[in-house]
């Protein structure tokens, strides 16, 4: 069981964290690939004052070696990317790195896809038509069905409706059958997880669940008739809770998960949950894609500072997702050379 990890943007705390990761002794046994700039792993080992040596391979290799070893890319150098900063040259590292990653998911070569933080300002001055990873997954994998972003803790999953959005665009992108297929998706995620038939609850909207319609006709009009429909479809789900009080109900043991509307209404509970230990997982595509639930940190990036917490958890839910769910080995796009995965997306 592999995974590709994909150097973050190196302004920021994940070149740091890569090499925390890579030198936990957790990770000793554990095949990794790490995709991007020998000179940006370098950097982010002498941040974490620790040691490494991983093996390059080489780009006309058709086949990757067991244990820890270095995809170099040599597609950032370190002086050109300023610490702490956003920078084009770090958001178009970062941009490949992750679509190298992903497309050896793809061929089989890696079971799980893994990324250091993004800074999506960096990728944005790269790529001026960049929105989220969702988008950039669906188009380097030339996906038919777009996947979902699930944010874990161990105490609750949250998964969400719309995502990186406009605040005020949310009402009217919410439909019941967006919501039924969010229910359906995060049963069958969690499922896949360990957690078969989850209890879900499901956040209002507007505040008190609409009070009657006091306060809005959404949660009475789309929310509660995607529960209904979902109950009937066999799911164990509750809603719309008003969003106040459905992360205290989850941590009081009535659920294992919370789909929220829109991304603060979830983001904000899970981060004051557990910000060091939280996950973000990218589900729906034929391997899991994971990273730390936080950001780039560039308040202390190169500080020797980076909390590995989450880092450490994602690889263990990338791992486990992926020898939970095995997959056949690659065909023949795995015969190609490493460097055709390697292209600039």
């Amino acid at each position: 069981m592999r995974i590709a990890l994909a150097l973050g943007d190196a302004g920021g705390i994940g070149p740091e964290l890569a090499a925390r990761l890579l030198s936990h002794p957790e990770m000793a046994d554990q095949d990794i690939v790490v995709i991007g700039s020998a000179a940006v792993l370098a950097m982010g080992a002498r941040h974490a004052g620790v040691a490494l040596d991983l093996p390059s391979v080489d780009a006309d290799a058709a086949a990757l070696p067991a244990g820890h070893v270095l995809f170099d890319l040599a597609n950032c150098d370190p002086d050109a990317a300023p610490m702490g900063q956003s920078s084009a040259t770090a958001g178009r590292a970062s941009l490949q790195n992750f679509a190298t990653a992903l497309r050896l998911g793809a061929a089989g070569l890696a079971d799980a896809v893994m990324f250091t933080p993004f800074n999506k300002h960096s990728m944005r001055l790269a790529r001026a038509d960049y929105v989220d990873e969702i988008g950039f997954i669906d188009a380097v994998l030339a996906s038919d069905r777009s996947g979902r972003e699930f944010n874990v803790l161990d105490e609750v999953w949250n998964a969400r409706v719309t995502s990186h959005i406009p605040l005020r665009a949310v009402a009217d992108a919410l439909t019941a059958d967006r919501i039924v297929d969010s229910i359906a998706l995060t049963a069958q995620v969690m499922g896949a997880a360990g957690t078969p038939d989850p209890r879900i609850g499901v956040a209002a909207l507007n505040p008190h669940a609409g009070d009657g319609r006091n306060f809005g006709d959404e949660d009475d009009d789309v929310i509660a008739p995607a529960v209904e429909r979902s109950r009937g479809a066999g799911h164990r789900v509750t809603g719309p809770v008003p969003a106040d009080t459905v992360f205290v109900r989850a941590l009081r043991g009535e659920f294992d998960a919370v789909l929220t509307m829109y991304h603060d209404q979830g983001q904000i509970a899970m981060k004051l949950l557990g910000f060091d230990r939280g996950v973000t997982l990218i589900a729906g595509y034929d391997f899991p894609v994971v990273t730390p639930a936080h950001g780039t940190a560039f308040d202390i990036a190169g500080q020797g500072r980076a909390d590995p917490g989450a880092t450490l958890q994602a690889a263990r839910l990338g791992r486990d997702l992926a020898r939970l769910n095995p997959r056949q080995p690659g065909t023949a796009a795995a015969a190609a050379p490493l460097g055709a995965f390697a292209a600039a997306p």
